[in-house]
């Protein structure tokens, strides 16, 4: 961790000596393992272990089912049957797959709004909170192609909706929807380009992980306070921190068997739970089903989506002022993207001077409904475009959108924040007093 001093490894014998000369490999893996680590990090600093298993989970077992699936709208459903029924353990690489990308979306979604409260995105992390909404993004993509492989009812039409908002690009948008369909409406190239990409983007998030860690290593984590680490001398950070292993990596391993036994027993006991029923269903072009509902993890940034019809007076306007050419549809499609790049602009939107929301009154109580907002997002989501989910998901849009452009920038000028602990140190003394 650069500027935090601290022991870095010292080859001993001839071969560690040889080796390190050559790659460091060994001295990089012990630098991670006693990296100072603040000592008052709370249990919301569990999800980069749960984050890393769900990765490794789902590149292990998209592996092994790539094995036998067949990326062809006519063999397509009947591969994944076949997996399910003749494959030694197939049923449960399949539910272990499907669910593992809903365990991977809990814990990015409470890995983000950890570090919206926390002030994580400050500087000096503007960088590590921007690669991690790249990571999000890319997480996105990627499981929206994959659910599109089982070539199911749902599958099959939640594809068409989705490129179908590329289309209401003005000028460019038929030609990038018909280059990712691969022709003019979803079929086999469709089928074979979210395959072959489905399988490529895991790496690709692997390496962007990489990046995300070794940038958090350099300006150290953040922490509950948001006071940073003392650097004048190795005595006063060890004060501060404690190193990562084994304190932090046997946390983490203990919250992690926590979750897995209830990510097993959901496996075991429920795995379609949060699956769509017409899944089950091959895919039929003729067939259009009654409600196309996304995958749950999809819902708020759909509902954002959805909410912003040609009867709304911002939509009205917009289309005035660009002479049509933004009509709802594109609104729609900015809108729901526009929710995403709010977030990662928080670093610039937030003005405070205080980290942490912990020492932010007013801070909190707009945060929270935050938090409640988007869970009504997602609940809107998934309910028919009709009166009142359609007032309900614009109104709630609108605040998402309030939060972060007006209130989060408002809040910095016109809130007094509570006083801040001198260091980490005292911080910890505070809460854990019989630990000194």
């Amino acid at each position: 961790m650069a500027g935090i001093p601290h022991d870095h490894y010292e080859p001993k014998s001839g071969l560690e000596k040889w080796l390190h000369k050559r790659l460091p490999i060994v001295g990089l893996v012990y630098d991670t393992l006693v990296i100072p680590t603040p000592k008052n990090l709370n249990w919301m600093w569990i999800w980069g272990i749960i984050l890393t298993f769900c990765l490794a989970l789902q590149i292990i077992t998209g592996i092994v089912l790539v094995m036998h699936y067949t990326p062809h709208v006519d063999l397509a459903f009947a591969s994944v049957e076949h997996i399910m029924r003749d494959v030694n353990g197939g049923w449960a690489l399949r539910y272990l797959h499907a669910n593992g990308a809903s365990l991977f979306f809990v814990a990015v979604y409470l890995h983000i709004f950890r570090g919206l409260y926390y002030g994580s995105y400050k500087a000096p992390r503007e960088v590590t909170w921007i690669i991690g909404m790249i990571i999000y993004l890319m997480m996105m993509g990627t499981a929206f192609m994959g659910y599109v492989l089982p070539w199911g009812q749902m599958s099959f039409w939640g594809a068409t909706v989705i490129t179908g908002l590329f289309g209401a690009i003005p000028g460019i948008g038929e030609s990038i929807q018909a280059w990712l369909l691969g022709g003019p409406a979803v079929d086999n190239a469709t089928l074979n380009r979210f395959f072959s990409l489905h399988y490529l983007l895991p790496f690709v998030i692997a390496a962007l992980v990489a990046v995300h860690i070794w940038a958090f290593h350099t300006t150290g984590n953040n922490n509950p306070t948001g006071v940073e680490v003392r650097r004048g001398s190795k005595e006063e950070a060890e004060r501060d921190t404690v190193p990562f292993w084994p304190y932090y990596v046997i946390k983490d391993l203990f919250a992690l068997a926590v979750i897995l036994v209830v990510f097993f027993a959901i496996v075991g006991f429920m795995p379609n739970y949060l699956g769509h029923p017409d899944n089950y269903i091959e895919a039929n072009p003729l067939s259009t089903p009654a409600h196309i509902v996304p995958e749950w993890y999809f819902l708020p940034f759909y509902a954002i989506l959805r909410a912003f019809t040609a009867d709304v007076w911002v939509v009205q306007l917009v289309n005035f002022l660009s002479f049509g050419i933004i009509d709802a549809k594109f609104f729609g499609v900015i809108a729901m993207f526009g929710a995403i790049a709010v977030m990662a602009l928080a670093p610039w939107l937030d003005t405070s001077r205080v980290r942490s929301g912990r020492y932010r009154p007013m801070f909190k109580w707009w945060f929270a409904l935050l938090c409640f907002d988007f869970i009504v997002l997602m609940w809107v989501g998934a309910m028919p475009a009709e009166f009142p989910y359609d007032w309900i998901s614009l109104i709630a849009s609108a605040y998402w959108f309030a939060y972060f452009l007006v209130i989060l920038p408002l809040l910095g000028i016109i809130e007094k924040p509570l006083p801040l602990p001198a260091t980490i140190e005292e911080d910890f003394k505070a809460h854990y007093p019989a630990a000194e």
